[in-house]
């Protein structure tokens, strides 16, 4: 089992993930913003602009022991629902790092965790990354499955 951190370490991994997505947020002019709640726990809001999904947003949440990074992909599917859940199925199989799952209401969200103990900035950098690119990537066929009707010329 991994040790958990103790509050001092926990700090200096809190500390250091602002410094890098503060430096990612200069360096990328995909970032439009990098936010971050402690109400209950240590999140950080990601998000970037793009061009298949005019926005998405990574959500980091630290932990005792990792690392959690998800962003929705979109609603629950109005049609076609088993096409949909195989084809994210299909793609999982492909993914490093990142799950496609079902979360609140039946919506589809992409998700990982990193073990603090692994944790750097490159690390961080291709979590979010890997998000943002795979969303890219799936959103418009994902939703051309999912809401087919819509899409009837």
């Amino acid at each position: 089992m991994t040790d958990l951190f103790d509050d001092s370490a926990l700090a200096r991994i809190e500390r250091q993930i602002d410094e890098w997505l503060g430096r990612a947020k200069t360096q990328n002019p995909l970032i439009l913003a990098v936010d971050r709640s402690t109400d209950e726990e240590i999140r950080w809001y990601v998000r970037m602009s793009g061009e298949e999904k005019e926005f998405t947003t990574v959500w980091l949440t630290l932990g005792q022991r990792t690392l959690r990074f998800e962003t929705y992909v979109m609603p629950a599917p109005e049609e076609n629902a088993q096409q949909l859940y195989e084809n994210l199925l299909r793609r999982n199989e492909k993914l490093v790092g990142a799950h496609f799952s079902i979360g609140q209401e039946d919506a589809v969200f992409l998700r990982g965790e990193l073990p603090l103990n692994v944790l750097s900035e490159q690390e961080l950098d291709r979590a979010i990354g890997t998000l943002y690119q795979t969303v890219e990537q799936t959103f418009g066929s994902l939703i051309r499955i999912g809401f087919a009707s819509r899409f009837v010329e």
